[in-house]
């Protein structure tokens, strides 16, 4: 357990440190409040210097705003001309750099998560839905987290609450928080409009990778029998309360697994990360997949899970494809190695804001991304 400590009012102090993404704690902190300019901000967190926040709280966040500002103007290496692999990871590496920045404004929240700031509001009931219920006995200890963070959990906890509209369920998907949202609908739609196999009008369907729930709600909605599984218990905790709240607990079943459950299916679904990247905390777990490896073990693995007239759906960005950091050939040469044909696809376009942001340096390939769902089965059949 990480601890981080500061000196104040003549006393050294301690509080156990708490950084969603492995960022470790500075190991240097100072004591700030409303006096401190953004100037004096930027350059201290620039050096390192984490920097404790005593004062007003709707102050700290304009600081950050400040410090954010002023880190835009600082003079940046230039990019890496039009290359989209290197425009990737210069992008990827500017965000790493500003959260790192930005994370060392830091504040402390008390044993009961409260936190004791001017006009801040109530955050204990976003605090205990991230990071657990304190316990009463023994006492919870004070947790030192980055302000940034705080932020997310406090938007997260307003996502949890007001729910995602999902069209095609006539309902709403609660995510938690260090769960991926089902913001994106499009493949959604994929996969409610696609045929079941063949004889199949109630299979019994593995989803992979499950997340909030969505996609097993939508098939067990459309009558399959469903197996779920996450090998994040943010994520099984969170499916099984989305199940609970659409009367859907009969006809899915969900575990805490590493990819596979036991057994064979007549139908195989699986959503995996878009993009072969490292991710840097469990929320990207659902957005970046190290050297494709979900992909490969998911592809890899059905010959071992499917029945014999079964079929898998591959929910498939080509993002990778276009920003250089996979070719269409690798993937359909994994799919032939793996045994299984193309039996069809269906291509769908993006509808999400960032499709049409212009000032985004990813915008040429995210403006022409199809997501795809792949039909595939045993290349005997």
């Amino acid at each position: 357990m990480s601890t981080i400590g500061w000196t104040e009012h003549g006393s050294s102090l301690l509080a156990r440190w708490h950084s969603e993404n492995g960022a470790p704690p500075p190991e240097h902190v100072v004591v700030v409040d409303d006096r401190i300019t953004a100037r004096a901000a930027y350059s201290l967190a620039k050096a390192g210097t984490g920097l404790l926040w005593r004062g007003d709280f709707h102050n700290a966040r304009q600081l950050v705003q400040a410090v954010e500002r002023r880190r835009q103007r600082a003079p940046r290496a230039a990019r890496s001309g039009s290359d989209p692999a290197a425009l990737f990871h210069d992008h990827r590496a500017a965000r790493a750099a500003r959260a790192e920045l930005l994370g060392r404004v830091l504040v402390v929240l008390e044993g009961d998560h409260s936190l004791l700031l001017r006009r801040a509001p109530d955050v204990r009931p976003a605090c205990d839905h991230a990071y657990g219920v304190p316990t009463a006995d023994p006492p919870h200890e004070r947790i030192c987290v980055s302000l940034p963070e705080l932020l997310g959990v406090l938007s997260a906890y307003q996502w949890h609450r007001r729910g995602v509209d999902i069209p095609v369920l006539g309902a709403r998907i609660h995510p938690d928080y260090g769960v991926f949202s089902p913001v994106r609908g499009e493949y959604i739609d994929l996969v409610h409009r696609a045929p079941f196999p063949a004889g199949a009008d109630q299979p019994l369907v593995f989803d992979l990778g499950t997340g909030t729930g969505v996609l097993a709600a939508v098939l067990a909605r459309r009558g399959a029998r469903v197996v779920a599984t996450d090998i994040n218990p943010r994520a099984v905790s969170c499916a099984r309360a989305n199940m609970a709240r659409l009367g859907l607990t009969a006809r899915v079943r969900i575990s805490e697994a590493d990819l596979w459950p036991s057994g064979r299916a007549d139908l195989i679904v699986c959503n995996p990360p878009w993009l072969p990247a490292e991710p840097t905390s469990a929320l990207e777990l659902g957005v970046y997949d190290r050297g494709s490896d979900m992909l490969h073990r998911f592809l890899d693995g059905l010959q071992d899970h499917l029945t014999a007239s079964g079929e898998a759906w591959l929910v498939l960005s080509d993002l990778a494809e276009r920003l250089g950091l996979r070719r269409r050939e690798e993937l359909l040469a994994r799919i032939a190695a793996a045994g299984l044909r193309v039996a069809g696809r269906h291509d769908t376009t993006p509808r999400h804001p960032r499709a049409a942001d212009t000032t985004d340096p990813l915008h040429a390939a995210r403006r022409s991304e199809v997501t795809s769902l792949w039909r595939l089965v045993r290349n005997s059949r």
